[in-house]
């Protein structure tokens, strides 16, 4: 069972059936935003539907810009034979 989907979400034949899983579950997580009530926000943008799923993919991205920003411009990435 493991083996399929390491198979699925690392062979490029799958390209498509992947972008289009990711699709619908992107497409499920901001539909399913909308049926939650917003009474308790604290902040304006907190009542705006959608925005839990906007917030988390912007934080995802900035955190791997920086990573790689870090890793790479800063000298901080050791090479694969570092410790050979």
């Amino acid at each position: 069972m493991i083996k399929k989907i390491v198979y699925f979400f690392g062979d490029p034949a799958y390209r498509r059936q992947r972008r289009w899983l990711f699709s619908v579950a992107l497409i499920l997580t901001v539909a399913a935003d909308f049926l939650v009530t917003r009474e308790h926000g604290e902040f304006f943008w907190e009542t705006l539907p959608g925005w839990g799923a906007f917030y988390g993919f912007i934080s995802c991205a900035l955190i791997i810009v920086v990573s790689k920003f870090l890793g790479h411009q800063c000298r901080l990435m050791r090479g694969e034979d570092y410790y050979d």
